[in-house]
């Protein structure tokens, strides 16, 4: 599984969140616009960006864009020791992440988010003879619900929780509140910017000392973060308050690219 997104991404997101022109990074990092716009687009070079001006002029760390340029990678995600954790990734032209949740106990299920497709997770139900109690939605694009109906249609009393502003009052998250899930626990905490709806649910008191689980959507990435062009900064905020001010062994489960912790990201991540 690769990154969701290369260095250019992590430059260009940031270039449009706060409305620089393309040539005015091309002249900060040295390149000419052709070789700037190749970089961007696909994270390439003949010669290494002045990482440092670039920085500087967009407000990311320059060690930390450094490291991701020379391909760094996040350590392999232990969750081992979370036993009842399976991310489920379904590809229609883009590849994405949702996550299922259960306690070893009651056999009582969360999923976040649908992906693509209904069928793996109906299988992975079947496979560990669980029973679907709740569905929680981190953000409503497209490609992290295409399955809703569908599962709604095969598990009709499936719990729904979401953000969203089009969502029945009793299906909305609300500040503080604690979603139990036989001996597991929920909690949500908003996240907008990439989307307007955007929700991170923390799962904790897995058995056995493992660590909580953050849902995290499409908020942060393993060394970068979800495009905000419209409120790039807002976004930048929520993660940095709701998300890195989690226990630095907290898994960050994301909806592209693989997982990693919070420990990780404050170390590598541009953004951060």
């Amino acid at each position: 599984m690769t990154l969701e997104d290369h260095a250019g991404d992590v430059v260009g997101k940031a270039r449009k969140g706060l409305g620089v022109a393309p040539a005015q990074v091309a002249k900060a990092s040295g390149l000419s616009d052709e070789q700037y716009a190749r970089f961007e687009e696909h994270g390439t070079y003949d010669e290494l960006p002045d990482l440092v001006k670039i920085g500087e002029l967009l407000q990311l760390n320059p060690e930390k864009l450094a490291t991701i340029a020379s391909g760094w990678y996040p350590r392999a995600a232990d969750l081992e020791a979370n036993k009842t954790v399976r991310q489920i990734t379904t590809n229609e032209g883009m590849e994405v992440h949702c996550y299922l949740v259960w306690d070893a106990t009651t056999r009582e299920a969360a999923l976040f988010d649908t992906g693509w497709s209904a069928d793996p997770v109906v299988a992975l139900l079947d496979e560990n003879d669980l029973t679907l109690k709740r569905l929680f939605i981190t953000h409503t694009h497209h490609d992290h619900v295409a399955a809703l109906t569908t599962i709604r249609k095969q598990f009709p009393d499936v719990v729904l929780h979401s953000s969203s502003p089009n969502a029945p009052d009793e299906q909305r998250n609300k500040p503080g509140q604690v979603i139990e899930l036989g001996g597991l626990q929920v909690t949500s905490r908003e996240t907008p910017g990439h989307a307007d709806d955007g929700v991170t649910y923390v799962v904790d008191n897995f058995p056995g000392f493992a660590p909580k689980v953050a849902m995290v959507g499409d908020a942060i990435f393993a060394g970068s973060m979800g495009g905000a062009p419209d409120h790039y900064q807002l976004a930048r905020e929520k993660v940095q308050s709701e998300i890195l001010r989690l226990s630095a062994e907290t898994l960050l489960c994301p909806g592209h690219g693989p997982v990693t912790t919070v420990a990780e990201q404050l170390t590598v991540n541009p953004f951060f």
